[in-house]
């Protein structure tokens, strides 16, 4: 199996110097352009602008700078089309997911060196955020990546910067919790709430596998986000829910005893379960992960 470790020992540690092999570590957390000069930065927006000059010939996907470009090359990445060139290909596509970043969310270089091994700094409203845009590549091209390259651009870009105010009000009428789960009593607690619930939400069979011991509501956002959670297979189900329906889902394992606590803390969403007899916290914006 090649881990991103692998990857980076094999195809970039050979092409740093001597001093920075020596300690790393301080090369990703030293300031390479303190005076903030302009031609750096310039290398990393034309290492951006040759990947996505050569994004159609070296991958078939045209690439735009747009949060949506780095979808349709995170579904393109493919280790064995780059392998003849990876090395070079991490290095302008780490440029390119970050010039992403600076472009469409206000991100902000901090250059390191060598200048691939540069980061992004990130403000939103989860905070302030330093995305080490290498290594999302690296371990999205490992063998077994628990996460793809779109996975982290959304965790951490999309999602942060994400403006769900602009989402229409669906309603705030209080849904009381279904004790007995069914997918035809789920349909008919949201009537006159949501239209239907969307293309993507489980079907009727994957459903009914979660083997839910009861559904419970919590609205989001001034009644813009219905929030459906549940205890079932796998511990504490979350599924979102907008005017057009499903929008994306999350399982936070735990056990069944004491059952998991879910509610809204300012702008957060708070779910307190217990996992290995002991109580975890797990926080995240009302909008989602």
């Amino acid at each position: 199996m090649v881990t991103a470790e692998d990857l980076f020992a094999k195809h970039l540690l050979p092409l740093y110097p001597a001093d920075i092999r020596a300690d790393l570590a301080k090369a990703r957390s030293t300031d390479a352009n303190p005076a903030n000069n302009p031609s750096v930065l310039a290398h990393l927006v034309e290492a951006a602008e040759i990947f996505a000059k050569n994004g159609p010939e070296l991958l078939g996907v045209s690439l735009d700078f747009s949060d949506a470009s780095v979808h349709r090359l995170s579904a393109a990445l493919d280790r064995e089309k780059l392998n003849g060139d990876l090395a070079m290909a991490i290095i302008h596509g780490a440029a390119y997911v970050g010039e992403c970043v600076v472009r469409n969310h206000g991100g902000r270089w901090l250059v390191r060196r060598p200048l691939w091994e540069s980061i992004v700094a990130l403000e939103s409203r989860a905070g302030k955020a330093e995305l080490a845009v290498l290594q999302w590549w690296l371990k999205s091209l490992a063998d077994g990546a628990d996460a793809t390259l779109a996975d982290r651009y959304r965790a951490h870009v999309e999602v942060p910067c994400a403006t769900p105010e602009d989402l229409p009000v669906i309603g705030e009428r209080k849904l009381p919790r279904i004790a007995k789960v069914r997918y035809d009593v789920l349909h008919r607690a949201l009537k006159g709430v949501l239209r239907d619930l969307g293309r993507d939400f489980p079907s009727a069979e994957r459903f009914a596998a979660y083997n839910f011991r009861w559904l419970d509501f919590l609205w989001l956002g001034g009644g813009r986000m219905l929030l459906l959670y549940g205890l079932g297979e796998g511990g504490l189900h979350l599924f979102w829910l907008t005017a057009a329906g499903f929008e994306k889902s999350a399982l936070i394992p735990c056990e069944n005893f004491p059952e998991p606590i879910v509610r809204l803390e300012d702008d957060k969403i708070a779910c307190i379960v217990s996992r290995n007899s002991k109580l975890q916290r797990h926080e995240m914006l009302w909008w989602g992960v």
